[in-house]
């Protein structure tokens, strides 16, 4: 909660990838945190972010540019991991700040990736409290019986798909869209009444 708005972090990451097993020594490393802010509240999206992350132990294949648009000199041009977990605590008080993502691919990502890298995990202790998986809520939501990608959940909802698919920045503010049409359907969990606007 930050001036009074339960604001929610929706994370969404790009990863380096690979068709295959990744080369020999390399290790699948976030490249793009995707943020939007969420006031949950005014059921409305705030402000959309992204940082970009300079891997160390892979770099960006050409299907992975492909999938994300994202190329090797551009990642090269971002933070270290590190300091990309210390914006996300600083700016976006991700320590305390609830987050969901679309699944639960992210969060075990960014332990795999704090371990591996020696660096405090900056979304909350346990790495389990502050997260939602927006996946198995809206699935529930809508009674499904398989769990539907981002872009699939779009179509069933009948929202539009903005930016570019498995871009973390578009992606997160999706993934927040389908948050506020859950929310508006009375199926996400905890969700505080609407404050009237005047």
């Amino acid at each position: 909660m930050t001036d009074g708005l339960a604001l929610l972090n929706v994370i969404d990451l790009e990863a380096t990838c690979w068709t295959g097993e990744p080369p020999p020594g390399a290790v699948s490393e976030i490249i793009e945190i995707g943020l939007t802010v969420l006031d949950v509240a005014d059921r409305r999206r705030v402000s959309r972010h992204r940082v970009l992350v300079r891997p160390v132990r892979s770099e960006v294949s050409a299907f992975c540019t492909d999938l994300t648009g994202l190329t090797q000199a551009e990642v090269d041009q971002g933070v270290g991991f590190a300091e990309a977990c210390r914006i996300l605590v600083e700016e976006y008080a991700a320590a305390e700040r609830p987050w969901a993502s679309w699944g639960d691919y992210d969060r075990r990502q960014f332990v795999r990736q704090c371990r591996a890298d020696g660096v405090d995990y900056p979304l909350g202790q346990p790495p389990e409290r502050l997260h939602t998986n927006a996946k198995a809520v809206f699935t529930e939501a809508y009674g499904l019986r398989k769990r539907p990608g981002m872009d699939q959940a779009l179509e069933i909802a009948g929202l539009p798909l903005e930016g570019r698919h498995h871009r973390g920045e578009d992606d997160a503010w999706n993934i927040a869209a389908l948050i506020l049409h859950v929310l508006d359907r009375g199926g996400w969990p905890d969700a505080p009444e609407a404050r009237p606007h005047g």
